[in-house]
C-alpha cells in the first residue's frame, strides 16, 4: 500500500503530520494510561461494534444480530453509542487513501454500479475525494454513488440501511464524537498482501498523528503493524487481533491463542482480542494472559447472547466487542455491580457466584451448549 504525499485537497480535508502524537496528561504532567485504567472501575468493558453493531447486509428478516439501523462506522452511529454510558468504547475500522487520508471503512473493497455494471475498487486505492464519492453525501448537492456489499457467499446486494449516514475520515471522527467515548481504532490491512516494513511505517504514521486526549488503544490483525505501531509511539496500548484458532493463515503467528499471546510477550503489547470462540475453547488462556499482565477482549457473535457474555465476565475476559450494544451493555451493567464482588477463573466456571438473574438451569444449558456453538463457522 504505497502512501504517496498528501494532495492540496486531501491536506484541506485531512492534513498530514510527521510528528508523534502529543501524549495525554494528567493534573499532575504525567502521561495517562488509556483505556484499561478503566478495568478496575467497570469490571468488563463494552465496546460496540463498528459503533452500534455492523450492518447485516442479505440477513434474513427478523435476524437478530447484526440488525443496525445506523450505517456502520459512521459518526450517526458512533453519536448514539456514546449516548449509552455503558459502553466504554466504540470499536472502528481504519484505512488509509491512496492520497494519505485515514478514513473509516471495514471492507477491502467499495463497490458500486452503473447502468448494470458492477465497479470494485480497493478502498486504498482511492483518493480521499473518491472514497467519499460513495454513499449518502455530506452536501446534498453532490451527486452519490450507490453502495453496494459482497456477501461471503459471492452475492453482492445493495447495502442499504434504515438510517443512512455519510462516509468520514478519522479526522472527523476525533473531530465530532463526545471526547468522553473511548475509541478502539482497529488498523485494517489486506489478509491477502503482504506489506513491506516502510509502507506500514507511513500508513500507521497518518494513523498516530490523530491519537488524542480520550481513551484511546489500538489493534490490529497484521503482526507487523502492532509491533511497528508499538515502536511508533509509548503512550496508548497496541492489541494483537486473532481469531484465536477459528481460522487458518500462512502467518502462524494469527493461528492460535497461545500464538497471540506469545506475539503480545514478544513485540511488548498490552493485550489480545480473539474471537470469542477461541477464548471458550482455550479458556486456559486467560490465566496465562493474566500472567503476562495482558488484557483479554472479544468479539464475534456469541458476544451477543448475553448468558455467554456472563460466563466470560466469571472467567475474566477485561471486555466484549457487541453488535447488540445496548441490551449487552444493560446486561454488564447489571451483572458488574460492585456487590456481586470479583470471581477468578480455574479449571471449572464457578456456577455458585452466578448473578441472580441467571437460573442454574439457564447457565447450565450454556455451559453444556458452548461446545457446539464453537464449532459452527462464522
Amino acid at each position: 500500500m504505497a502512501l504517496p504525499a498528501t494532495t492540496p485537497r486531501a491536506a484541506a480535508r485531512c492534513p498530514i503530520a510527521a510528528c508523534a502524537p502529543t501524549p495525554p496528561v494528567t493534573a499532575g504532567g504525567r502521561p495517562r494510561e488509556l483505556p484499561f485504567a478503566l478495568l478496575a472501575e467497570r469490571g468488563m468493558m463494552v465496546g460496540g461494534h463498528r459503533g452500534m453493531g455492523m450492518n447485516a447486509v442479505g440477513a434474513p428478516p427478523g435476524a437478530r444480530v447484526g440488525a443496525a439501523r445506523e450505517r456502520e462506522n459512521t459518526l450517526l452511529s458512533f453519536g448514539r453509542a456514546a449516548e449509552h454510558a455503558a459502553v466504554a468504547f466504540v470499536e472502528f475500522d481504519v484505512q488509509v487513501t491512496k492520497d494519505g487520508c485515514p478514513v473509516i471503512f471495514h471492507d477491502d473493497f467499495i463497490l458500486t454500479q452503473k447502468t448494470e455494471v458492477l465497479y470494485e475498487m480497493r478502498v486504498t486505492d482511492l483518493l480521499l475525494e473518491e472514497f467519499l464519492s460513495y454513499g449518502v453525501q455530506k452536501e446534498p448537492h453532490k451527486v452519490s454513488k450507490p453502495l453496494l456489499r459482497r456477501m461471503e457467499d459471492g452475492r453482492v446486494l445493495t447495502w442499504s440501511t434504515e438510517e443512512d449516514d455519510y462516509l468520514c475520515t478519522l479526522q472527523e471522527v476525533f473531530e465530532h464524537v463526545s471526547p468522553h467515548l473511548g475509541f478502539n481504532i482497529e488498523l485494517k490491512f489486506d489478509d491477502n498482501i503482504i506489506y513491506p516494513s516502510v509502507n506500514l511505517n507511513r500508513a500507521l504514521q497518518a494513523v498516530l498523528q490523530y491519537a488524542g486526549n480520550r481513551p484511546l488503544f489500538f489493534s490490529t490483525f497484521q503482526p507487523d503493524a502492532a509491533r511497528i505501531t508499538r515502536e511508533l509511539q509509548s503512550v496508548y496500548p497496541v492489541l494483537f487481533l486473532t481469531e484465536g484458532g477459528t481460522a487458518k493463515h500462512d502467518d502462524t503467528r494469527r493461528n492460535s491463542l497461545d500464538n497471540a499471546i506469545h506475539v503480545c510477550q514478544e513485540y511488548d503489547l498490552h493485550g489480545v482480542v480473539s474471537e470469542v470462540r477461541g477464548v471458550l475453547k482455550n479458556p486456559s488462556a486467560i490465566l496465562k494472559a493474566q500472567e503476562s499482565n495482558l488484557a483479554i477482549l472479544t468479539y464475534g457473535q456469541l458476544n451477543n447472547v448475553r448468558e455467554a457474555v456472563y460466563v466470560q465476565y466469571l472467567m475474566g475476559v477485561n471486555g466484549v466487542i457487541v453488535d447488540l450494544v445496548e441490551e449487552i451493555s444493560n446486561a454488564v451493567a447489571d451483572f458488574s455491580k460492585p456487590d456481586l464482588g470479583q470471581s477468578t477463573f480455574s479449571n471449572s466456571v464457578d456456577i455458585g457466584r452466578k448473578h441472580e438473574s441467571f437460573s442454574q438451569q439457564q447457565l447450565g444449558f450454556l455451559l453444556r451448549l458452548i461446545p457446539e456453538l464453537i464449532q459452527q463457522p462464522h
